[in-house]
């Protein structure tokens, strides 16, 4: 199974991707699906999961900024040791979906992520999460609060969250307000 099957981008009868229209069968298209499909399975599988869930973040108000983006692109770069162009389509494909299915695909991903990783990995993507929501110089609340469900959802404490949040405290956005007005 390649990564375009797992982020639901092919078409369940003869796995190539769905594009809902004679669209986008390109030369550009095939290559980067080939691109994605060299990743070995577990790795793509890892990745794939890791940047959805940064878009959950990043989508939380409805809108990815660039900021976020390119946080998204380097946190995926250095840490599945990937690539620029590959990190930025895995993040690009990551953000459609996230957009496209976010409201069913959430918890899923999420929870796939939780089984897949390491204690320590999700540990990193739990602090990832919060360098995503603040790459725009601050955590909005819905961010914030969008952070504490895919917290419970990887299956952290209160207290484990409250520390990843602490951790970034200058970029909480009711923080800011407070201290604005002092």
């Amino acid at each position: 199974m390649g990564i375009l099957d797992m982020l639901g981008l092919t078409d369940d009868s003869d796995g190539a991707p769905s594009h809902g229209s004679s669209h986008g069968d390109t030369d550009t298209v095939r290559r980067i699906a080939g691109e994605l499909d060299a990743l070995e399975p577990d790795r793509a599988r890892f990745l794939a999961a890791f940047a959805y869930v940064l878009s959950r973040v990043a989508h939380a108000d409805s809108e990815v900024c660039v900021h976020e983006t390119e946080t998204m692109k380097e946190i995926v770069q250095k840490l599945g040791h990937v690539p620029e162009a590959q990190a930025l389509l895995v993040v690009e494909i990551a953000k459609n979906q996230a957009r496209l299915f976010g409201g069913t695909e959430n918890y899923l991903v999420t929870r796939e992520f939780r089984e897949i990783a390491t204690a320590e990995q999700r540990l990193e993507l739990l602090d990832c999460i919060f360098g995503v929501a603040a790459a725009d110089g601050s955590i909005s609340t819905i961010e914030e609060s969008q952070a504490g469900q895919i917290a419970k959802e990887l299956g952290f404490t209160q207290p484990e969250y409250s520390a990843a949040l602490a951790a970034h405290g200058e970029h909480r956005a009711v923080l800011q307000l407070l201290r604005s007005k002092q």
